[in-house]
Parts: C-alpha cells; structure tokens; sequence
C-alpha cells in the first residue's frame, strides 16, 4: 500500500545533479569539484572518514550552504541559494534533531507545514489542531515511538524520542528526495531498523534517498550505490550489487591504487572501527618513518618482515575458513547422503520386514499369545522408523530442497514442539523467496541449534522465531524464548572449554556467511537471539507486481 504522507516522484530519468561543486571555509578547502548525480527511486550511499566534508556536502544540498563553484540541479531546474529543501519536495533528516525546545511533539512534527484552513492565507490561516493530532499518533504509531504525551516539550524528551521525531517531520509531507545525514548515531538498534524500512518503503515509492552513513552494513542494506568521499573529493562511486565490503574499506584507508586489500584478520564491523584503525595506522606511520630516518637500513628490514608476516597471518587465516566452509559443506553432503540411505534402504527394509509379519500374522492360523508378540514387534518396528524418520529429518530436512526454507523450518518445528512440548509461533517474511542452498541450509542449522539452547538451557515454555527481510540484501532470524535469561557477562568461548558448543557453532556459521550475531536478554524476560544474514538482493512481490502491471 502506497505512503499517504507521499507522493509519487518524478519520472525524469535524473532528480539530483550535482556538477563541480567546491566550498571553503577560508582558506581551508571542504569540498572540491564534486559530481554525482542521483535518479528517482534510487538509494545512494555516501560514506567517508571524519573530515571528508560529509555533511558539509549534505548541508549544501538540504539549501543552508552555498557552494563557492559548481551547480545543482533538481528535476531539470539549477538551484539558487538560499532555498527551502520543503518547499522543493527534499526531506533533510539531520545528524542531531532540529526541534525547536520548547514546542510540543505536535508542533515539532507539523513544524512549517502546519494544517489548517484556508491554506491561501498561508501563517494567518486557522489550525486543525484535531487533524494533526491525529496524524501525529499515526506517525508515532508507525515509528513505534512512545511520549508520555503529544503535548510534552522537546526539552523533556531523549535525544533518540528527538531523532525519531525529525524523522517523523519528513513523513509529514510531500517528497521526491530525502537527505539523511547520519542520523543513526543517537538510535538504538531497533530504531535503525526502523530508518533502513524507511529508505526501502521510500524507494519502492520511487522517492530517491541520498544516505550519509558509517555504517558499511547498514550501507549495504540499502543501497543501490556507494560514493566514497575523501578530503572532499570522490574517490569512488560504486555499485552496491557488483562490490564488497572489502573493496568499499581498500577505498576508505586510501589503498585502493596499490591494490592492497587490508588483512582479513580485522572484522570491520562499521566504520568507526575502520576509522580508529587508520588513525593508528598513520600515527604509528609517523612514529615509523622518524625511526627509519634515524636507524637506517635496520628498522626498514623489521618494518618489511612485519609486513610479511601479517601477510602470512593473513593468508592462514583466510586458508582457515576455507577449511571450515569446506567441513560444513561436506559435512552437509554426508548429512544428505546418510539421510537418503536411512530413508531408502533402511525404512524400506524395516517397513517391508514389517508388512510380511502382518501377513503371517493374516494368512496363518496362530494362537493368541504370538499374535500379541506379533502385534508388539510390528508396533516396536514402526516406531523405529519413526525414529529413524526423525533422524533423517535432523540430519537433512526433507522439505528444503522441494519446497524451500519455510516450509522446512514449519516442518521441524511442529516436530520439535511435539518432543520438547514448547509451545512456540513463527511469523515468517511474505516476501521470503528462494535464496541459495549454503544460504538456506545454514539459516536452518541456525534455527534448529538455536531451539536446541532453547530447550536444554532457557527453561521456556513459549518461544518465537521471526524470519523477515530487513532489506532487499539481509535477512534477519529472530528467536526469543520466555525463559530464564542469560547470565551476565556471557563468554561464548568460556562457555566451549564446558563442552557446551551450540552458540560458538552459531557464531562461526554467520561468520562465515558474513552476517552479524546479536544476542540480548529480553525486554519482558528470556533471551533474544538475533542473526543477520547478507545475500543476492531480493526484490519484494510488491515491487515486482509494480513492474509487471507497468509492463502491461
């Protein structure tokens, strides 16, 4: 169902150009001879180190800095400062919010485009202080954002209550461009979640959103592209399809040119990390260079050997989880192969061993003594092949290759309820099409470890799990259980020198899948277990009916 706070952007083939744009703040250079341009519908990433002139560029584009050289177009018409970004349909989603203190949720929200009547009486018009009530606690509805009241002053809220509110602001009206400028800095993790639905309900709607982030997986998420900017210049625009988090990180710490991917051994789960890390590399750089002047020839040769023996640390650990992904794989396979022999060579027997004692039992005249021998034995043989069925669904689910991840995780779980007796529901994404085998075998070894915890360590008597797209390239699996909890300061690798295996086993796959392992206690009791897992974008039925009832 399409936004009603939106409207349908324009159908011209470019919404934004940006052409040679510079700015200086005296004689410092921000932003130097930039281009870029961005069409409707399309999510455009913008990432770089602090100091690149990020939100420089964004401020000029949202109309609050002029550029020194260059122009902007939108929708074919060069701009001309000072503008209003409302006026022209643009969304500015700021860094910090920008509430005015001592107004009200209402007002702030409503903040220059106010309802009321006539409208061409303009600021001396009448409020519809009703109609804005009301769609103020639809807003705060959809952003789940609760206020002890509409009328409470934005002094008294928390900066995230005064992120969520600006973003609310956006939602208010009509858009072609949304500029948000880092905005996740203040949000918890659930109302990131939120934002990146935003940008993808906004880009269904074919409203363009230009995405200032340090996030590389929040980036990835939602992006249709990439421009990495550095001392405030382009250095890279990139399709988020046909690159990597690696390739994106080469162009952030500068090593692009030369080629030099940096050593795997870092997990850069965002680019604050990547940040801290450059800026220790240039420090110690500097540290480095004054000892080589001073030392000579010697301190070189150490330099070099270090290099080469992170290269090798490198290349074992990268040769490391090939052999894993390689034990999983083949382990997978020995899975299926024991699974098809049990079911058909060893039920086959045992059923057919099992019909020819029905018929002695039938055709031959015995006394009732051994007729009840019989009856036990058949019964004894049918529920070794149940258990054997059982085995077999554990050790490959008989439903994923035919009819996919959902119907096999419905499948096990029905059958895990029957023997844990945990209660459990399972909320599963409309849009969950067919991803690839590794993929959907390792989300089903998820799950299935993940309930395995559940029940011999949470003492629950209801869990949930959740699989649901976060994004057209994530998917995310939620499990939350009503137990016990975790304890705190929870050390998964203490955890294996117990023996107790599952959640390191957990970790390891997502690792290799490249996704993110989160892992909570709950809000109202139990624990949370949350996994994110990357894959090939997937487009949403929705988006997919819209293009085959246009090419009608």
């Amino acid at each position: 169902m399409d936004d009603p706070f939106l409207s349908n952007a324009t159908t011209m083939q470019t919404l934004l150009k940006v052409q040679q744009i510079s700015k200086a703040f005296g004689t410092l250079p921000v932003i130097q001879d930039v281009n870029f341009s961005v069409n409707p519908g399309e999510v455009v990433g913008l990432t770089g180190s602090t100091g690149s002139g990020k939100s420089v560029l964004m401020m000029m584009l949202a109309g609050l800095y002029e550029p020194d050289l260059g122009q902007i177009f939108f929708k074919g018409k060069r701009l001309s400062w000072p503008y209003s970004a409302k006026n022209l349909g643009i969304g500015v989603i700021h860094q910090r919010s920008t509430l005015v203190e001592q107004f009200d949720v209402i007002s702030n929200i409503f903040l220059g485009n106010e309802i009321g009547n006539p409208e061409r009486l303009g600021i001396l018009r009448k409020l519809d202080q009703h109609q804005m009530q009301e769609k103020t606690m639809l807003l705060l509805n959809r952003l789940g954002l609760k206020v002890s009241s509409l009328h409470e002053i934005a002094y008294n809220l928390s900066g995230e209550q005064r992120q969520m509110i600006s973003i609310a602001r956006v939602l208010t009206f009509p858009t072609s461009l949304i500029i948000i400028d880092e905005p996740t800095i203040s949000l918890s993790y659930p109302n990131q979640q939120k934002l990146l639905e935003l940008i993808q309900e906004w880009r269904q709607n074919g409203v363009a959103v230009l995405f200032s982030n340090n996030n590389l997986d929040h980036l990835f998420a939602v992006t249709d592209r990439i421009i990495v900017l550095q001392s405030g210049s382009i250095t890279a625009d990139l399709r988020t399809d046909e690159t990597n988090r690696e390739e994106v990180v080469n162009y952030l710490l500068g090593t692009a040119k030369n080629q030099r991917m940096p050593p795997t051994i870092w997990d850069f789960n965002s680019y604050d990390t990547v940040r801290e890390y450059t800026e220790k590399l240039r420090y110690h750089q500097i540290l480095l260079e004054k000892d080589l002047a001073a030392e000579g020839s010697l301190n070189r040769q150490l330099a070099e050997q270090l290099a080469e023996q992170l290269q090798a640390l490198d290349q074992t650990n990268l040769a490391l989880r090939d052999a894993q992904r390689r034990l999983l794989s083949e382990r997978e396979e020995e899975r299926k192969h024991l699974a098809r022999e049990l079911h058909d060579q060893i039920i086959q027997d045992l059923l057919s061993v099992n019909y020819d004692l029905e018929e002695i039992a039938t055709r031959q005249a015995v006394s009732t003594n051994l007729e009840t021998d019989l009856a036990a034995v058949r019964q004894s043989i049918r529920e070794l092949v149940g258990n054997l069925r059982h085995i077999c669904g554990t050790l490959r689910p008989p439903t994923i290759d035919n009819l996919g991840l959902g119907a096999a995780l419905q499948s096990y779980l029905h059958d895990w309820h029957q023997r844990t007796g945990i209660e459990f529901s399972m909320e599963l994404d409309g849009n969950l099409n067919r991803l690839p085998e590794p993929i959907e075998l390792s989300i089903f070894r998820i799950v299935q470890e993940g309930l395995n915890n559940v029940w011999r360590h949470a003492d629950a008597s209801h869990v949930t799990v959740e699989l649901r797209h976060t994004s057209p390239r994530a998917l995310m699996i939620s499990i939350q259980d009503d137990g016990k909890g975790l304890p705190e300061n929870l050390d998964l690798t203490a955890l294996t020198t117990h023996g107790h295996y599952g959640l390191m086993g957990i970790s390891e796959r997502v690792s290799l899948l490249g996704g993110r392992m989160h892992l909570e206690n709950g809000t109202k009791g139990g624990s949370v277990l949350m996994v994110e897992i990357p894959h090939p974008r997937v487009e949403t039925k929705t988006k997919k009916k819209r293009q085959d009832s246009s090419q009608i």
